[in-house]
């Protein structure tokens, strides 16, 4: 409106462009109604021509990958990028949504109801690339367990996900939620049930039974179903794995992950309109008591004994006698226990030791180890002063006579040097029988003409 006042005033496009800061081009177009006041002006879609051979190829084969989909629109014509491609492929929703391969997106999905008390969830969290310190291979591990009512949840790094050390892990989270819920839901992992039927195995239905929980499998592919511990599990993966340092040992990573848990207990929470907090909501949760004991799994981790004779576990050292250092041995401690044993690969018991509480860095020694150590150490000490090393010293006589030989030469070798061969005797033999006559010819008799001509 303004462009058109003052053009009617007189005005020219230089001077309405100067004074309403826009391009000349621009206030031409809109004097000559080439644009309209407050729409954007568009450029046709490239991939509006292609959008039915798409719809009618990804209908035929929903599977077909994108880059061999761009492939083909480029021979016909195509000249968009492929990000471009794929955006308008998403835009226009062109690929059908398959839901044996997208069983949790695209379909309408019901709430759940998770009633006070009533379902912890549980489920693994690998961790690639950890600090070599941790001598735990590729991957370390986390269990998470959550509260599906409150939110609440906490985690413990374990070294593998084998039955001790998931049991372990089940035990310390309940302690650090405060008790247990009537259920325990997991996906399907080996440890837990058989994959293929969802079936507990006979060794967990134990484990549910002593903490009296009834255990819950998720259906295959409903990975919704445990959408909370799922959350949990970005949570920590974002928030504290991804900065730790390399540094850093297990006892402290294990203080960082429930420092965070406990932070997160400050979100808020609506609740039948009232604000409320995650912690709070947990705090009112009815949990059952547990036992005061963990279930007695036999817990058997490897471990190789440093030069010092002494064994790591659980963020302490323990004691073994005297050479073994280098040597692979086993840890065996039985849940519940105060005690443990260290084995070697034969199931030799050579040390047994008091268990010391985890991760507080305590050096449990033997005192028979310690004497024993001792004696060797001092078996194999010397306190003689160190060679000299910036001495003369030539060859010793016996030295010298050794050189001397070799210069001469060997007086036995192989049995081929000590062969001698004498032409002189092979001549003198040839002379002797050129000089001895031949013997004199015998006439053949009357028969023997007979029998050579016959």
């Amino acid at each position: 409106m303004d462009a058109h006042a003052l053009r009617r005033q007189g005005w020219t496009i230089s001077a309405i462009a100067r004074h309403l800061g826009r391009d000349r081009k621009t206030i031409r177009a809109y004097l000559n109604g080439e644009r309209t006041a407050g729409q954007r002006r568009q450029a046709p879609d490239a991939f509006v021509p292609f959008l039915p051979y798409c719809r009618q190829r990804l209908a035929d084969d929903p599977h077909l990958w994108a880059s061999t989909l761009f492939d083909e629109v480029v021979g016909l014509g195509y000249e968009g990028a492929y990000s471009t491609f794929t955006r308008a492929l998403r835009r226009y929703r062109v690929r059908p949504h398959c839901e044996p391969c997208h069983a949790s997106t695209g379909r309408n999905v019901a709430v759940i109801a998770h009633p006070p008390g009533e379902e912890i969830q549980f489920d693994w969290l690998e961790l690639p690339d950890p600090p070599e310190g941790w001598r735990v291979g590729e991957h370390a591990h986390l269990l998470v367990g959550a509260l599906a009512h409150s939110g609440r949840w906490r985690a413990v790094l374990t070294e593998s996900e084998d039955f001790p050390h998931l049991v372990q892990a089940l035990d310390d989270v309940v302690r650090k939620l405060g008790g247990t819920a009537r259920r325990w839901r997991f996906d399907r992992m080996a440890t837990v049930c058989y994959p293929s039927s969802g079936q507990v195995t006979a060794a967990f239905a134990a484990v549910a039974k002593y903490y009296g929980v009834g255990v819950d499998i998720c259906p295959p592919r409903r990975g919704n179903r445990k959408g909370v511990v799922e959350k949990a599990n970005h949570s920590a993966a974002q928030r504290w794995w991804r900065p730790v340092p390399d540094g850093l040992a297990v006892v402290q990573a294990q203080s960082g992950v429930d420092k965070l848990s406990l932070r997160m207990d400050d979100r808020r929470r609506r609740i039948d309109g009232a604000v409320t907090t995650v912690g709070e909501l947990a705090v009112a949760e009815p949990l059952l008591d547990i036992p005061v004991r963990p279930f007695p799994a036999e817990l058997e981790v490897e471990r190789t004994v440093s030069p010092q004779s002494l064994v790591a576990f659980d963020g302490n050292f323990y004691s073994v006698p005297p050479g073994l250092a280098g040597v692979t041995v086993k840890v065996l401690h039985r849940l519940g226990e105060d005690d443990l044993r260290i084995v070697t690969a034969g199931r030799a018991v050579v040390a047994c030791h008091r268990r010391a509480p985890r991760g507080a860095g305590q050096t449990v020694r033997d005192d028979g180890h310690v004497i024993a150590l001792e004696r060797a150490v001092l078996s194999s000490f010397s306190d003689r002063a160190p060679c000299k090393t910036k001495v003369r010293k030539p060859p010793s006589a016996a030295a010298l006579a050794e050189a001397e030989r070799l210069r001469e030469g060997p007086a036995t070798g192989s049995s081929a040097e000590r062969v001698v061969i004498d032409l002189t005797h092979y001549a003198a033999v040839a002379d002797r029988l050129r000089s001895v006559p031949p013997p004199p010819k015998q006439e053949e008799s009357p028969e023997c003409v007979r029998h050579r001509c016959r």
